[in-house]
């Protein structure tokens, strides 16, 4: 099983650069064409944050992007929602994520997650989102649905793929914005066959475990997270990225990154200083504990 893993596309309505000079649609599209020569995979897997505005114009031209290049490989695609998606918006054009799910749990506030086989292996999407916030949070009926799914174990292993990583790095801005409840994940999946997590969210690699698992954070395609920078500020870059995953080897998963080249990799997008990002916890992330 081999799963082309992207996250982070940010694509809108307009397909051009925004203030910034960072764009999803020219991003996309280089990445793709740079890794016209990979062929030999099973799935692509994109972790959520498809539209930067939530536009339906934006899920309508990342769909016919992905799929162009998927289908001449005869790969499924799979999509989950990030904080930066709209659900309704999503849902009309992309539907459960998957393309012929096997089963679909929606949730009262819109949650949509979703499950389908790809070579043996159960692919499980979650729904992460909490509308208006950068944080994520699993709500109590997915972790139900899941903990349901999982106690039949799938014939070579279950991959779940979602957009808050359940385990971040010592940087402020993870620790707030990261996935609320990784602790009840954790329960969820404890002694299960869940062999490997994939996440996004953060716009660089992380590699960690949850129980049994590998967890799994590609890094973005509209841009990375530069972790040199002054600590408490944030620098994004230029440099569309992705990663290849291989399982059902006897030393896997095997992650291999996957980095296009251009003429402006490396180059500064944005930069936030500490008071920015302070503001950008205070409005994102969770409210604070009384």
């Amino acid at each position: 099983m081999r799963i082309l893993h992207l996250s982070d596309t940010h694509l809108d309505e307009a397909g051009a650069p925004d203030a910034d000079g960072a764009d999803g649609t020219a991003a996309l599209r280089f990445l793709l064409d740079e890794l016209q020569y990979l062929d030999n995979f099973d799935a692509v897997v994109i972790t959520g944050d498809v539209a930067d505005d939530g536009s339906r114009a934006a899920y309508t031209r990342a769909r016919g992007l992905v799929s162009a290049y998927a289908s001449r490989r005869g790969a499924e695609v799979f999509y989950t929602t990030g904080n930066h998606d709209d659900r309704i918006a999503f849902r009309e054009v992309l539907g459960s994520g998957h393309r012929q799910p096997e089963a679909v749990y929606e949730g009262a506030a819109g949650e949509r997650a979703a499950v389908s086989t790809v070579g043996g292996w159960r692919l499980i999407t979650l729904d992460t989102l909490v509308p208006g916030k950068g944080y994520g949070r699993l709500d109590s009926g997915q972790l139900d649905w899941l903990r349901e799914l999982l106690a039949d174990p799938a014939p070579s292993g279950t991959v779940l793929a979602f957009h808050h990583p359940p385990a971040v790095l010592d940087v402020e801005v993870q620790q707030a914005l990261g996935l609320e409840n990784p602790a009840e994940l954790a329960e969820t999946i404890r002694g299960t066959d869940v062999q490997l997590i994939l996440c996004g969210h953060f716009h660089l690699q992380i590699l960690a475990r949850l129980e049994q698992a590998t967890v799994w954070v590609t890094p973005g395609v509209v841009s990375r997270i530069d972790l040199t920078a002054q600590p408490g500020t944030e620098r994004a870059v230029h440099g569309p990225s992705a990663s290849l995953v291989r399982l059902g080897t006897p030393n896997g998963p095997l992650i291999h990154m996957l980095h296009a080249r251009g003429p402006r990799m490396g180059e500064t997008v944005y930069e936030a200083d500490e008071a920015e990002m302070h503001d950008v916890i205070r409005r994102l992330g969770p409210e604070p504990a009384d």
